[in-house]
């Protein structure tokens, strides 16, 4: 699928933003780089085998399990919790985070088309702003509103897309909303609008 392909009508574009515009799992395992490098230098631990093991649970059994993990197979002091949900909120990964390139090339047509750019995203707001910041943008970034759900609340509820159609003054019938799981679906289709699965362009 490509941007000709959407309904030339529609004149606003929301996005999800983890594993639609750019793949999470390129955030979290440089998280996971700096954590284990951390305890590698405090207690003196292997730091690539705690990165394998963190990146495998991750795979097996997501994020929620990695510390867990560690804590079985590694022992590591329960204090460094603390230490690994601040790194998960604020850490400045080495490298860039990029785009898919497919979702880049649909976001400059939709610019170049003069249409407007919507980034609405579940999650911790101060996580998902630290994301935004590291990822490469390629210029975009001007035509970029971001909208965080938490504050407001969270998909599947409506109500960041309510709330971001009265900011922005846009009539439901001129919005497609672009996801990849189930509770972007299920906002779509309770604000009304039209939804568009990422994989689709991906």
């Amino acid at each position: 699928m490509r941007y000709s392909d959407i309904d030339g009508q529609k004149t606003a574009f929301i996005f999800e933003l983890d594993n639609v515009l750019y793949p999470e799992k390129d955030y979290l395992f440089q998280v996971y780089y700096l954590f284990a490098n951390m305890l590698e230098y405090t207690e003196l631990w292997d730091a690539k085998a705690m990165v394998n093991l963190m990146t495998s649970t991750y795979q097996e059994s997501g994020n929620e399990a990695v510390f867990n993990a560690l804590q079985e197979k590694f022992n590591v002091d329960e204090k460094y919790r603390l230490n690994f949900n601040e790194m998960l909120l604020t850490a400045k990964p080495p490298l860039k985070l990029l785009l898919y390139q497919n979702m880049l090339n649909l976001m400059q047509d939709i610019v170049v088309d003069r249409k407007k750019i919507f980034i609405v995203t579940n999650g911790n707001p101060q996580q998902q702003l630290n994301k935004i910041k590291h990822i490469e943008w390629n210029g975009l970034e001007p035509y970029l509103v971001c909208y965080f759900a938490d504050e407001i609340r969270a998909k599947p509820e409506p109500d960041a897309i309510d709330q971001l159609i009265k900011d922005q003054n846009i009539n439901r019938r001129d919005i497609v909303m672009i996801g990849d799981s189930d509770i972007d679906r299920n906002c779509a289709e309770a604000a009304g609008i039209d939804y568009v699965k990422s994989k689709d362009f991906l």
